[in-house]
């Protein structure tokens, strides 16, 4: 790798940094994702309704880091696109060399910086800022490490470079499996790939780094052995296998996904919510639950839900994008689209789907019935079948019922339209036009009975049946 003339040369006197030192996250995001078998790119794909990348950046984010830089490689548009919104630099790898020139790629975008770097993996995403912390405190440690590395003990350490540390945890090396003895292969604790570095130390490390091994790259993991050559220590951590869990098809993204939900079903339990059969809830990354909300079974949370103290979701429902006021009851079988907010005490029944519309304190919408872009004033009651017909095909209105008014079954409330406090609407009637307070809207043709017509009308069918 190029030297660069403005680096400082490393050596056992690279100065020690106060733990207060700025921070800054390098993620590697450049590999091509190809067991994804995907258009998307591989970290962009989506655990709890959030692009894992995204997760990652999140938790980084409570560290309040000076600098974040993503490493992008093939499919960089849809990397970029993604993090240009959050302010986030990247910087290219345009060849694939191994993960040592990944993180050399974030020198220019580094430069000038000069406290803690920590290397993050895009297709990583469960690492917890608590973790991210512990990196960096170890870092400062007494025997001052130049190097922190992340280590893990899966059930099956298979190909995963191999962690040789005493029992303190001080490092010797990272033995990469291709390139391992067996005596090697039998060691238990492996590397996640995820460091924690000095920035006057990285770049300097990185300088030296060869790739006379059997990949023929640039291993990150080697800056271990170069740090001791130069007498500085490195040292391992470790956290559970479950956090460090990689994603690179799209069985690992199910099981990382799993393994989010199970942890997110346990915290809202713990925090008072009631989930009856946990397994079968699905949350989004952002999901808010109170204290004395029921779960039912088989209820999915898409992002931006909300639900207040004492509210009831039954099972078979939908949420996302909406807020449950106190007490408020949903479902079964009920669809809450972005935009809905049903305030304390509400009740969207079976088969109702409610989008971009307020449902007042106490109203009812019991039944199959399709409430958008409306207003429903509170103790106003939704009949069985009503629709509020909000788009003509090229814009949407709004349909406002008025506190407690009636709209009878089958109705269709043609927006924009008024129906006001008190009023009812009768069953079956198409509403186009306001209708003042506590009036009766009666649209509908009127009943027309004519004796005997029924037996006279099969008489005749049968008679030119047979005919």
């Amino acid at each position: 790798m190029t030297t660069h003339s403005n680096d400082q040369p490393f050596s056992a006197h690279s100065p020690v940094h106060s733990p207060v030192n700025p921070i800054a996250v390098v993620i590697l995001a450049a590999g091509k994702g190809t067991r994804m078998k995907s258009d998307l790119h591989k970290v962009l794909h989506p655990i709890a309704g959030r692009p894992m990348l995204l997760h990652l950046i999140a938790s980084a984010a409570a560290l309040h880091p000076a600098k974040t830089v993503v490493v992008t490689g093939a499919g960089r548009e849809q990397v970029e696109a993604a993090v240009a919104p959050l302010g986030i630099a990247t910087a290219l790898q345009a060849e694939q060399l191994g993960t040592g020139h990944a993180v050399a790629q974030a020198r220019a975008a580094l430069a000038g910086f000069e406290g803690d770097v920590l290397i993050l993996y895009g297709d990583v995403p469960l690492v917890t800022a608590t973790t991210m912390q512990r990196m960096i405190d170890r870092l400062h440690g007494d025997d001052t490490p130049a190097v922190v590395v992340l280590g893990f003990r899966p059930a099956d350490p298979g190909a995963y470079g191999r962690v040789i540390a005493d029992a303190a945890g001080r490092m010797d090396r990272i033995v990469e499996y291709k390139d391992a003895s067996d005596a090697e292969r039998a060691v238990t604790l492996c590397n996640s790939g995820l460091m924690a570095v000095r920035a006057t130390d990285l770049f300097a490390l990185l300088d030296r780094l060869g790739n006379d091994n059997a990949a023929g790259e640039y291993y990150l993991t080697d800056i271990v052995g170069l740090a001791g050559a130069a007498g500085r220590s490195a040292a391992v951590i470790e956290t559970g296998a479950d956090e460090v869990a990689g994603v690179n098809s799209r069985g690992e993204l199910a099981g990382v996904e799993a393994a989010w939900q199970a942890e997110r079903r346990a915290r809202a339990m713990a925090d008072g919510a009631t989930l009856i059969a946990p397994d079968t809830v699905w949350f989004a990354h952002d999901t808010v639950l109170g204290r004395d909300v029921v779960i039912e079974p088989n209820v999915v949370f898409g992002p931006g839900a909300r639900v207040e103290d004492g509210a009831t979701i039954h099972a078979f429902s939908h949420v996302e994008g909406a807020s449950v006021g106190k007490g408020a009851n949903v479902g079964p079988f009920a669809r809450l689209r972005p935009g809905a907010d049903l305030h304390a005490d509400a009740k969207v029944g079976n088969f109702v789907e409610v989008k971009k519309a307020v449902i007042g304190e106490g109203a009812k919408v019991s039944h199959l019935t399709y409430i958008g872009d409306a207003d429903i004033g509170a103790g106003a009651n939704i009949g069985a079948g009503t629709i509020t017909c909000n788009y003509d095909g090229y814009f949407k209105y709004r349909t406002v019922v008025g506190e407690g008014a009636f709209i009878g079954s089958n109705s269709a409330l043609v927006a924009p339209v008024t129906i006001g406090a008190g009023a009812i609407v009768a069953a079956g009637s198409v509403v186009t036009q306001d209708v003042e307070a506590d009036a009766l809207a009666l649209v509908r043709p009127p009943q027309i009975a004519k004796p005997g017509w029924a037996a006279r009308f099969r008489e005749k069918m049968l008679a030119r049946k047979r005919a």
